[in-house]
């Protein structure tokens, strides 16, 4: 089987790249850098073009480009896809790349998928990942590409492309938002070095969060926030509890206090039968 990466000179069309070759398929990268072309032949032992006409040869097409850039991408890649040509992309949203990929290559076998994991990954023991048929025709697909995950280890979950982007807004949108928040206030604050002398698990924790977001790309990032259709709302829900209880701090309202950490360690109790052993899991992270 041929296998054609678009962006596979990115850092997660690299990943693919590779995983592929190791999985004994033929990899096609595509991309437009002459330079990262030539590593990619050269390191990864792939054939690699600047061309969209050569997935004509591929058994199935990867997109991995930015969000910004997709839709564009798919209106260039439409007159060389094949009736029938498998096409399945790995952006991190997926209401709008379905969508463009159903207006764009009605001809061609889509399929919106994400892994949720980043290029630095070993492999995909214990990763997760999403994928969203909207169809029978698109279900099917999905179960042998689950199939093939699995075998690498993969916990893989199928739902529609908008009950994805609604938990993203969340397991994306609000963690990377909170890293943000939580490191710029650190940055404020200053003292960075000798609290990182002192700090308890918690505060490691969190600097571990607030310095893993920073550090990532921040162009995509940005992207990645401005795209999510329900993140905006999360976080005007997560600025109004931050006020919240930042009322009940200033008022010193310890009985308020109380009752609200109750009412959510009961919550959190129900929602996750593991939840009092948080606190020993934070320190198995942390070591």
């Amino acid at each position: 089987m041929k296998v054609a990466i678009i962006g596979g000179t990115g850092k997660m069309g690299w990943w693919f790249a590779n995983f592929l070759k190791k999985q004994g398929k033929e990899v096609l990268v595509i991309g437009r850098n002459e330079q990262k072309l030539r590593e990619a032949k050269e390191q990864l032992g792939v054939e690699t073009s600047d061309d969209l006409a050569a997935v004509k040869g591929a058994d199935a097409v990867v997109i991995s480009v930015t969000i910004d850039n997709f839709e564009s991408v798919v209106k260039e890649l439409k007159p060389h896809v094949q009736p029938g040509q498998i096409v399945l992309d790995v952006t991190s949203v997926k209401a709008a790349p379905v969508a463009a990929m159903h207006r764009h290559l009605a001809s061609a076998s889509v399929l919106g998928t994400h892994p949720l994991f980043g290029p630095g990954a070993k492999d995909l023991t214990n990763k997760n990942f999403v994928l969203t048929p909207t169809n029978d025709k698109e279900t099917e697909l999905a179960d042998r590409v689950k199939k093939f995950l699995e075998k690498s280890g993969a916990k893989v979950a199928i739902m529609t492309p908008e009950e994805h982007d609604e938990m993203m807004s969340v397991v994306l949108g609000l963690s990377h938002f909170v890293g943000l928040v939580a490191a710029e206030t650190l940055a404020n604050f200053g003292k960075l070095k000798p609290m990182a002398d002192i700090g308890g698990g918690s505060y490691k924790l969190l600097l571990t969060l607030a310095e893993s977001v920073v550090s990532e790309d921040a162009e995509f990032y940005a992207s990645l926030q401005m795209n999510m259709t329900g993140a905006t709302k999360i976080e005007e829900m997560f600025r109004k509890n931050a006020l919240l209880w930042a009322d009940i701090v200033k008022n010193k309202n310890q009985a308020e206090f109380a009752r609200k950490m109750t009412a959510l360690k009961n919550t959190l109790e129900k929602a996750d039968p593991n939840f009092r052993k948080a606190y020993e899991n934070m320190y198995k992270i942390m070591d």
